[in-house]
Parts: C-alpha cells; structure tokens; sequence
C-alpha cells in the first residue's frame, strides 16, 4: 500500500524541508557538532514556529498531529539536524499543565522524559517516590542538558521536576547531533501530573513512530549520497554505478526507502487515531524501519569504500544517525517481541 499525503501535508513537508536546507545545511550541522551547542538552530526553530507544527493549540502549539511530526522528523533526519530537544518536548508536551507546554513548545523551554534513552520509554524506572519527593537515577535521557522541566515516571505516575532539583552528567554518542545526560534525583521535589492510564505506553509509541520517521530521512538522503558517488567515482574506466552489484545495492536501498515511507505515515496515523492495531503498526515501524535504515547505512558505506566514513564526507553523519536510531528508545529485537505479544493468536487447525 502506498500512502498519500494530503496537499497541505506535502505543503508543510516541502516547505520545513526548504526551510532545513537553508538554516541547517550541512556546513552549518558541522559547525554546531563542532562546537557542541547547537542553541542558535534551536532558537531559531522555536522563534519560526516550526518547533510548535503537529501539537495540538490548546498546548501552544499550531495544532496538526502525529502525522505531520512524523513528516517534521523525518526531515530533520535527512538533514541530520540536532533535534533532541524538539523530540524530547513534543513527546512530553501532552502531559505537561497548560502554562508549562506552552512555554515549552512556544518559548523554548524545553522538557524531557527522565527515561532511558536505550529502551521503550514505557520500561520499568529505578526512581523511588516519597510523598513528592524523588530518589533514583536514570542513565541516558535524551535531551537532558537542553531541559528546564523533566517528567519523571515512578511508581505508575508521572512527576514534573524543575532542572534545578537534578543533577547531570553528559554522555558522549557516536552520533552527536543528538545529546544525552544521566539524571539524578537525590531528593528532588516533584509534583504528580495529572495523566491517565497508560499514558506512559501511548508516548512510547509516539516515540517509536518518530524515531522511525527520522531513520526514514536517513536513509533517503543516504540512498542519494550513495546513487551521486556511484555516478562519480570510477573503476577499470566506467564509474562504479554502471556495476551490477552496485545497481542492485541502490536499488535495494530504494525499496527500503519506499516501503519504510508508508509503513512510517500509516503508524503515525493509526497511532494518532488509536486504530485497534495501533501498538502493531507502531512496533513494525520502529522494528523494521529502523532496522532495514541500519543495513543501508552499511550498503551506502560499502558503495562509497572507506570515504565514507571519515569526517570530510557527509555520509558519516546520515550513518551515525541510523545507527543510533536502531536502539534509540529500544532496539528492534526488543520492539519485535512486543509485536509478537500483540499479534492475535490464530485459531487452532
């Protein structure tokens, strides 16, 4: 099946895209991860408004929904831009009280998941919670050195949590366009959000689509990386691409990248719509396309030889990407469990 976008979706896509290739174009991706502060392209962002696109106004945001976050990331992750912070804040912006999701959408006050940034974000949480106060670490939480507010899960409820009531310590990543922290709460006063039920699995899932959608990007600028290297480098005298081999690693490439867009928007718009298959469509996506972004990061590499990989050359950006979207928020073994216990059973023969 092949989904098609709406006019205005394929409007905002061109438009955020255009907007990517002229604010963060890659000679300005490689000065922030150079620097390692990626603040100006956030603030930019923000003061855009493109930050805000697909959440809902009533938080401040300028409405649309997972769909069109979906599109956003999938963006970023072709232009390889930094996005913890916006990744981080609109998954926790619905469970924020009014003022503060405003804030954080509009304003730039960016919020985080005190989750661990290497499994669903529904797994199990070490933070201990007595009366308001809360005790724990927890490794790995994207976008935690961007955060003014975290939402801390313990004991089946989620606490809102000032940044100055936790301590950090940064964590490096392969791939640093993105960023991680390990949280500690020694005391740290939170006060109980008002959630329901299961709201903690339905941000899981939201994650997985959008972690999905990034790799999505990925790997769609990967594949062109890969098609105009072919074209230009050569061997015995004709470039590389007139090859078989390499003709059926691009071609390879291109199902992945075409197959992945569909499977990636029709999650998002079962999950957005709580389909009653939506926790199937959510875990396929982020187990397959994420997974199948992985094994053509590795064809790209193959297609470009050692090159690939040093920092003079792009395409080490887009790999890195993919790579740690493979276990961003859970690895795909771990995503196809969780589709297997959803699969209904068939009837016995």
């Amino acid at each position: 099946m092949r989904w098609t976008l709406t006019e205005d979706q394929e409007l905002f896509r061109d438009a955020f895209r255009g907007w990517l290739e002229r604010f963060a174009a890659v000679e300005d991706v490689r000065g922030w991860l150079d620097s390692g502060d990626s603040a100006p392209f956030e603030q930019r962002f923000v003061e855009e408004g493109w930050f805000s696109v697909g959440s809902p106004e009533s938080l401040g945001g300028q409405g649309g929904g997972l769909l069109d976050l979906a599109l956003a990331a999938e963006q970023l992750g072709r232009a390889a831009a930094p996005s913890s912070a916006w990744l981080a804040s609109v998954l926790t912006a619905p469970v924020l009280p009014a003022g503060a999701a405003e804030a954080c959408l509009a304003e730039g006050e960016f919020a985080a998941l005190a989750v661990s940034a290497g499994k669903p974000l529904d797994a199990a949480t070490t933070v201990v919670a007595e009366g308001g106060t809360l005790r724990g670490t927890v490794p790995l939480v994207l976008a935690a050195d961007r955060a003014r507010r975290f939402v801390v899960p313990a004991a089946g409820r989620l606490y809102l949590v000032d940044a100055e009531e936790v301590s950090l310590t940064r964590r490096a990543l392969l791939d640093r366009s993105r960023s991680v922290a390990d949280v500690v709460l020694d005391g740290a006063r939170g006060t109980e959000l008002p959630s329901p039920a299961g709201e903690l699995s339905r941000i899981a899932l939201r994650a997985a689509v959008l972690v999905a959608a990034d790799s999505l990007g990925a790997a769609e600028r990967m594949l062109e990386l890969a098609v105009e290297y072919s074209k230009q480098r050569e061997q015995f005298g004709v470039p590389i691409g007139s090859f078989q081999a390499v003709k059926h690693a691009a071609a390879t490439m291109l199902v992945t990248v075409e197959s992945a867009r569909s499977l990636v928007y029709y999650a998002a718009a079962a999950v957005e719509q709580e389909h009653e298959d939506y926790v199937l469509h959510a875990a396929a996506a982020k187990a397959q396309v994420c997974a199948e972004a992985v094994r053509a990061a590795d064809s790209a590499l193959t297609m470009h030889g050692a090159i690939g990989y040093t920092w003079e050359h792009d395409l080490q950006l887009f790999y890195k990407r993919a790579k740690l979207n493979g276990s961003l928020f859970g690895a795909p073994a771990e995503w196809n469990e969780r589709l297997a216990r959803e699969l209904p059973l068939l009837p016995a023969a």
